[in-house]
Formats: structure tokens, C-alpha cells, sequence
């Protein structure tokens, strides 16, 4: 499982000019499921999205999760972050989950930020086209594995 993490001001997906999710401050998270993905690296995953430091602290280190500032948080399924770009001019898509389990493994990954994350977790649509709207705070930007 990879999750491409952006640290922004606010984010908003919208599918046919309608908004699905929405954030204000906290972290944008497009998520990428992998053949043979399943409980121990959503629960992996979990953990990284809300406990990964990268919101500053008093002295502007980066030292605070989101879990400690309660930001807000919006997972949005997003295949081609799992492509495989190795060789050639255009991705091939192997490597990513099949459209049954990567969405069965995504609502998984949801159901459980939504426990145990009080700051409030949106997403987008699954297998839909989004647009993404952000403002990319820094910018800060990671990708996380599980």
C-alpha cells in the first residue's frame, strides 16, 4: 500500500461539480492499493497517516502528527499511484490491485481512520472521476509504504 501525503491548508475533491469531501488544515492522502494488500498493511498504514510528524511544532520543527493537531484528513483512491513506470513511455498498471480488492482494502483503510481519528476523515469517490483542489502547505509532501 502507498499513500502519496500532502500537508495542506485545505483540500476538496469534487465529482461532477460536486463536492465529496472536504478539509480545512490537515493532510490530503492519495492512496494506491497493491496486489496482496490487506489488514496488516492498512493497519500499518493507519498508523502512519496519523502519527507521521509533519506539522511544525512550537519551534517549527516538524514533530506533530496529525492525531496531535486533530487536522483533518482526506483519503482519496487513486490506482495509478501504484503503476508500474520502471521502463518505457507509458505506465503499466499490473501492479496495481484489481478494482474488488483495492476498493474493499481502501473502505477498510477509511473505516478505521474514521475510529480512531478525531479531527474528521472525508473522502473522495471510489472509481470516479475527482477533481482535486489544494493548497499544498510548505509544500510538504511524502510518500509513505506500508
Amino acid at each position: 500500500m502507498l499513500a502519496l501525503i500532502q500537508r495542506v491548508i485545505r483540500a476538496e475533491v469534487t465529482v461532477d461539480a460536486q463536492t465529496v469531501g472536504a478539509i480545512g488544515p490537515g493532510i490530503l492522502a492519495l492512496i494506491g492499493v497493491e496486489p496482496g494488500d490487506g489488514d496488516a498493511q492498512v493497519t500499518r498504514m493507519v498508523q502512519r497517516l496519523l502519527g507521521y510528524r509533519v506539522f511544525a511544532d512550537a519551534t517549527g520543527r516538524m514533530n506533530r502528527s496529525l492525531t496531535d493537531t486533530e487536522g483533518g484528513l482526506l483519503l482519496v483512491s487513486q490506482f495509478t499511484l501504484a503503476a508500474d513506470t520502471s521502463s518505457g513511455m507509458r505506465p503499466g498498471f499490473s501492479t496495481a490491485a484489481p478494482p474488488e480488492q483495492a476498493e474493499r482494502v481502501f473502505d477498510q483503510l477509511v473505516n478505521i481512520c474514521r475510529q480512531r481519528h478525531r479531527g474528521g476523515v472525508e473522502i473522495g469517490r471510489f472509481g470516479a472521476h475527482m477533481l482535486i483542489n489544494l493548497v499544498n502547505d510548505g509544500p510538504v509532501t511524502f510518500l509513505l509504504r506500508s
